[in-house]
C-alpha cells in the first residue's frame, strides 16, 4: 500500500467527509432512518406477519435479518420493510467458490424467491467471521465480490450492496478514537474487504455494544459515558485533538473511521448493524437505561449528527433487537434487549421517529 504523510492524509479526509456530507444533503439521504433487527433464536416468538405488522405499526420500515428464512422475508418484503438480509457463515465457502453463477443460483433460490430484489437492502455476508469463525476468513471477501457480481448481473449494482458485519473486537486500538487501527491478523482479510467496499458504495458494517464494554469493564467505561450521560453523573468529557467525545457510541464509530483512514479508505461509510442496552440479567440493564440509550440512538439518526470525526454524515443503525431471545446462549443478558414482547407491547417507552 501506497504511503501518505499526515498532512495529506488529513487533507484527504476533510475533503471526502466535505463530499459525503453535501452529497448527503443533496440527496436527501436517508440513513438517519432507524432500523430493528429481528433474532430468532427464542420458543415463544409472534408469527413474522405479526413482527412485520409490528413494525410498520411503529413506523419502523427496516430490518435486519441474521438469516434468510423463507416465511420471515416473504413476511417482512409484504409489508413492505427493507431489509438486511444475512448470509450464513457455513454459506460462505460455497459461494466464494462457485463463481458469479453460483452465487446468483443461490441468490434466486434462498433470497428472490422469497423477497423482491428492492425490498433488499444489503446483503450481510456473515455475522462476526473475524472474531467467531475464522475459519471462513478466507472465503469472505471472495464470496462478498461474488454475490455483487451476481447483482450486477441482474441489474441490481448499487441497488442491493453486500458487506459483512464485524464485532468491535476488529480493531486493536480504540483510545482515544483518533488512535483507531485494525487488529494486524485481520489485515489480510480487511484490505480487500475495504477496497470492495469502496468500490461498491457499500458500508463498512460494526455490531456496537457500549453496554457490554461497561459491563465487562465498569472502572474504565462508566455507566453514563456508555448512555449517554444518563445513569449517573455526567462524564468528563475524552478530548482527542480538536474534538471531544462525551459517549461511548460516537467513539466506537470514530475508532473504526480513524482504523479506515489508517488503511487510506477514509471515504467509506460506516452502518452500526446492531447496537442495544439489555432490560434484564445485570445491574445495569434495567428498562429504564435501556430506554435511555435507544431513545439517545434514535434521536441521533432522526436528526443526522453524525459524529465529532464525521460531524452532519449520518450513521445507519439497526437496534438490537426486536423480542428477547430465550434461546440464546451466553450471559443472563444476552437473553433481554427485546424493545417488544411477544404479546406486541413495549418493554419500556420508546419512539422510532
Amino acid at each position: 500500500m501506497a504511503t501518505r504523510s499526515p498532512m495529506a492524509m488529513s487533507l484527504l479526509c476533510r475533503v471526502l467527509l466535505a463530499v459525503a456530507a453535501a452529497a448527503a444533503a443533496a440527496a436527501g439521504d436517508d440513513r438517519g432512518k432507524i432500523g430493528i433487527c429481528h433474532g430468532r433464536v427464542g420458543g415463544n416468538l409472534p408469527a413474522p406477519e405479526a413482527a412485520a405488522a409490528l413494525l410498520r405499526q411503529n413506523g419502523v420500515t427496516r430490518a435486519r435479518l441474521f438469516l434468510p428464512d423463507p416465511a420471515v422475508l416473504a413476511a417482512f418484503a409484504a409489508a413492505g420493510i427493507d431489509l438486511v438480509v444475512g448470509v450464513p457463515n457455513e454459506n460462505l465457502t460455497f459461494l466464494a467458490s462457485s463463481g458469479p453463477d453460483g452465487a446468483a443460483r443461490w441468490l434466486q433460490s434462498t433470497i428472490l424467491a422469497h423477497a423482491p430484489a428492492e425490498r433488499v437492502r444489503y446483503l450481510a455476508a456473515g455475522n462476526e467471521v473475524l472474531y467467531s469463525n475464522p475459519f471462513y476468513a478466507a472465503s469472505l471477501v471472495p464470496a462478498m465480490r461474488n454475490l455483487h457480481a451476481a447483482l450486477a448481473a441482474m441489474g441490481l449494482d448499487g441497488k442491493t450492496r453486500v458487506s459483512s458485519a464485524h464485532a468491535t473486537s476488529v480493531l486493536a486500538a480504540s483510545y482515544p478514537p483518533s488512535a483507531g487501527a485494525f487488529d494486524a491478523a485481520s489485515l489480510p482479510v480487511l484490505r480487500p474487504m475495504l477496497r470492495f467496499l469502496a468500490d461498491t458504495g457499500a458500508p463498512f458494517m460494526i455490531n456496537a455494544y457500549p453496554f457490554i464494554s461497561h459491563a465487562t469493564d465498569p472502572a474504565n467505561v462508566q455507566l453514563a459515558y456508555a448512555l449517554f450521560g444518563a445513569g449517573g453523573a455526567a462524564p468528563a468529557p475524552v478530548r482527542d485533538g480538536e474534538v471531544e467525545y462525551t459517549n461511548l457510541f460516537d467513539a466506537t464509530v470514530d475508532a473504526v473511521v480513524a482504523a479506515m483512514e489508517k488503511e487510506g479508505f477514509g471515504g467509506v461509510p460506516v452502518a452500526v448493524t446492531e447496537t442495544g442496552w439489555p432490560t434484564a440479567g445485570h445491574q445495569a440493564a434495567t428498562p429504564e437505561n435501556a430506554a435511555a440509550y435507544n431513545a439517545e440512538v434514535v434521536g441521533r439518526a432522526a436528526r443526522g449528527v453524525g459524529t465529532p470525526r464525521r460531524p452532519g454524515v449520518p450513521v445507519e443503525v439497526y437496534l438490537f433487537d426486536m423480542y428477547d431471545e430465550d434461546g440464546k446462549p451466553g450471559e443472563e443478558f444476552e437473553r433481554h434487549f427485546g424493545i417488544f414482547r411477544a404479546d406486541g407491547s413495549k418493554a419500556y417507552d420508546i419512539n422510532f421517529a
